[in-house]
């Protein structure tokens, strides 16, 4: 199921936030360039500009993001999300968020605020399935 792998990433900016930094991040980090996301501007709940970050990267690309994500991750969180994984997989999609502040500083950690989403789709085609086909994915992309 690695082969078909999908990643969609999702970032909320914020007007003190540099834009510029969290691009750079990206490709520095995770390899993501500025060209492969979407932009979207809007309005937060407290009438602040926002600008909404979107990417989908598929196929070797997305092996490539699964393999950096587990390099960088510390081991005992890679543990973690393996032994999450029924909560975190919703219609064969496993979520994660990792801290935003930390990919600026060049580093990963999962984190459930201020975060970056990250969402993981592989076709699982039986639901009990769900945990042995990401424990795969986690085990094996190295």
């Amino acid at each position: 199921m690695i082969d078909k792998i999908e990643i969609t990433v999702n970032v909320i900016v914020h007007a003190t936030e540099d834009i510029l930094k969290i691009f750079q991040s990206f490709e520095e980090v995770l390899e993501l360039k500025e060209e492969e996301f979407t932009m979207n501007e809007t309005i937060g709940h407290y009438e602040n500009p926002i600008i909404v970050l979107n990417a989908k990267i598929v196929k070797k690309q997305a092996q490539n993001f699964i393999r950096k994500l587990k390099e960088l991750l510390p081991t005992e969180q890679v543990s973690k999300l393996i032994e999450e994984i029924e909560e975190r997989t919703v219609d064969s999609r496993f979520h994660m968020r990792i801290d935003k502040q930390e990919l600026v500083n060049g580093n990963l950690r999962v984190k459930d605020n201020e975060t970056i989403q990250i969402k993981i789709h592989t076709p699982i085609y039986n639901k009990k399935d769900t945990i042995k086909t990401f424990t795969e994915i986690f085990q094996t992309v190295n």
